[in-house]
């Protein structure tokens, strides 16, 4: 039998028995398999992808969703991969535009690099923001912030999801709350009982991926910061976004190097709903 062309390959919703071949995937593509991120993925938001006819993934991305189940108030997509046999055939194009269409009015968000961006500008994204990856072995020094730190605990999480959801500006519980058992670390900054701010640092290959970091300001994420790379041997990575520009000096002072920058691009919505101002980096690149 001839071989089916790109264009009428059907699109499929993944699951988590795709893992595997998700994985396969990010390693086609130069990327780490990144096993723990895809199943986080795969389990919090909705995947989908491309059979190949000759076995593995021609394509996938990720979408998740937040706000109400059945309306969601925005949609964050992530992970979009071609495999590198396939590349430049339109398959990327054909997948975003099944997805785009899938989720019909929902705002959409995502985080492009420089090679991806041409492709999601051409069907409609707009570049509203931009992220500066940083990464490297945190060396303390200079005066620490004064804000107290420590580990969550259960009894924290209605107070984190309340901050949380007034910062992002839509409800995150089903990614909030899957974070104790995705993360090698959650802690909290209060300050007279009331928090006011969290992060969360997340094993990525050989480095420790802060995200989300929500802050009442830059000393808070500070202090957080701080606090998470006091309880790991591991470099630190994470996305800051550039308007906090006192952080990424800051960071950077410390031992995080600039590694890349990726556009924040929107559709459907001029901006990001929440507070900027106290978003700091995202959970992941992927999910928002």
């Amino acid at each position: 039998m001839p071989t089916p062309s790109l264009a009428t390959l059907p699109v499929r919703r993944l699951t988590l028995r795709d893992l595997n071949a998700c994985a396969d995937l990010s390693e086609d593509r130069g990327w780490p398999r990144e096993e723990h991120k895809w199943q986080f993925l795969l389990t919090a938001g909705k995947a989908y992808g491309i059979d190949d006819p000759d076995g593995g993934l021609v394509s996938a991305c990720v979408v998740t969703e937040y706000g109400p189940h059945d309306r969601p108030s925005l949609a964050a997509i992530g992970m979009v991969l071609v495999a590198g046999r396939h590349a430049r055939q339109g398959v990327g194009r054909r997948l975003m535009q099944h997805v785009v269409s899938a989720l019909g009015t929902t705002p959409l968000t995502l985080h492009a690099t420089p090679y991806g961006r041409p492709l999601y500008e051409e069907l409609g994204f707009k570049v509203t923001g931009r992220a500066e990856m940083v990464s490297g072995h945190f060396v303390p020094g200079g005066p620490d912030p004064e804000v107290a730190t420590r580990a969550a605990t259960a009894e924290d999480l209605t107070a984190i999801l309340r901050l949380d959801e007034q910062v992002f500006g839509a409800d995150r519980t089903h990614i909030i709350t899957r974070l104790p058992a995705f993360a090698d670390q959650l802690r909290v900054a209060e300050e007279g009982g009331r928090i006011i701010g969290y992060a969360a640092a997340w094993p990525n290959m050989a480095t420790q991926v802060v995200g989300p970091l929500i802050a009442r300001d830059t000393s808070v994420a500070q202090a957080l910061i701080a606090s998470l790379a006091a309880h790991t041997d591991r470099p630190l990575r994470t996305d800051i976004d550039v308007r906090h520009e006192d952080l990424l000096a800051w960071v950077k002072e410390r031992g995080l190097d600039s590694v890349a920058f990726n556009s924040v691009m929107t559709y459907g919505i001029t901006e990001l709903p929440g507070d900027w101002s106290r978003r700091f980096a995202p959970v992941t690149v992927a999910a928002g």
